[in-house]
Order: C-alpha cells, then structure tokens, then sequence
C-alpha cells in the first residue's frame, strides 16, 4: 500500500500518462474556507474555476501566497478583497515602470522554505520607498505585477462596468461648470460620479495652472 503522497504521485502520473510529473512533492497546510474546513458535505467546496470567474487570477495568487505553504490558509472574502487592494497599490507604485532589479532580500526569503509572508513584506517595503521598477521585478518573481498600471486600471474599469465616454463627457461638464463659477452643478456631478463608483483627482499643471483632472475607479 503506498504512503499517502505515494498515493498522490502515483494517481497524477496515471492521470497524465507522464512517469514522473514532478522533482519536488510538497504537503500544504490545510484549508478553510470562512473558518470552516472545505466540504463538499458543507457546501462551502471553492475551485479555482469558481474563483476566476469573479477574481483576477493575481488577486487569487496573493491570497494564497500570504500564507506559508506549510500553515492552514483560511479562504474568505475579506481575504480576496485584501489582496485586490494591496495589488491596487502595487500597481499604483510600479506604474508603468519597466522592471529593475529584484530585491536580494526577497530572493533570499523565498529561498528560505518559500517564506512567501516576508517575501510579501518586503514587497510592501519596496512600495513604501517609491522604488516601483524594483517592485515590479521582485514581484514578478511569483508572477504578480504582470500588467501596467495602465493595464490594471483598465481592467478594473472594465469589470466595474464603468462607461468611460460618460465620464468623460460628466468632467467635461463639470469643467464647464467650474468655469462659469456654478460650484454647485459641479458639486452635483462630481456626487454622481461618486455613485458610478468614480473617484476624480483634480491637480494643477505646473507649467499652466490650469485645473487637470483625472478619474479612476474607486477602490
């Protein structure tokens, strides 16, 4: 009778007609899903299918990589929301950067038994000191920051369903607004933008003055 990962090893090679599927067989930790075990008797059974047809496949990758392989990882919602948001500001920091060079401390973590929670720590690192073409190699080592931060954003409008020629015709307006000094039209589009889920940054050109502003998908 073959020890259990004998068992999986044997069953996979079967299932692709492959003598060896693999070098390295490792055991995760278990998995929950909202704090409860994953059951087919519960219902509470996720498969990735299920999970990409709601979430980017980076948002799913993240979730998981928060957790060492070797420890329990609880699936929840709040899970993948976190994760979508730290992807947001990653994209914000990396831009549409070209990759630098990836962190030797992060190498070194994921060297470390996969130590894939410092890995992600020094990815937060790497944000906060603004070094976004180092962030963007460092990630990419997992297979996160694959797009441009123009590409995220796009997607992002795209899944929230947002017309972008309307909103661009409501700031056009809304300018039109400012202009004649009629604060309050403006006021009012800007609140219906915010209920489209648009949030809008206004800056000043430097070499201009003139009011510039640029909208995105509220986070």
């Amino acid at each position: 009778m073959f020890p259990h990962h004998e068992n999986e090893r044997a069953q996979t090679c079967c299932a692709f007609h492959e003598d060896r599927m693999a070098q390295v067989w490792m055991h995760n930790g278990f998995l929950q899903v909202e704090g409860e075990k994953m059951s087919k008797s519960l219902g509470n059974f996720v498969t990735i299918r299920d999970v990409l047809n709601d979430w980017p496949g980076e948002v799913a990758r993240l979730n998981m990589l928060r957790a060492h392989y070797r420890q329990p990882i609880d699936w929840t919602l709040d899970g993948l929301k976190e994760a979508e948001r730290t992807l947001d500001q990653w994209y914000d920091a990396a831009g549409d950067a070209a990759p630098g060079s990836a962190s030797a401390e992060a190498i070194e973590a994921l060297s470390d038994d996969l130590n894939t929670p410092r890995f992600i720590s020094v990815l937060h690192e790497l944000r906060s000191a603004g070094n976004g073409a180092a962030l963007r190699a460092t990630a990419g080592l997992v297979g996160l920051l694959g797009m441009t931060g123009t590409e995220w954003e796009a997607r992002r409008r795209a899944d929230a369903g947002v017309d972008e020629s309307a909103v661009v015709d409501f700031i056009a307006a809304r300018a039109a607004a400012r202009k004649a000094k009629d604060y309050a039209e403006a006021d009012r589009i800007r609140a219906e933008l915010d209920a489209m889920g648009v949030a809008l940054k206004d800056t000043k050109d430097p070499a201009t003055g003139e009011l510039v502003t640029t909208w995105e998908v509220k986070r």
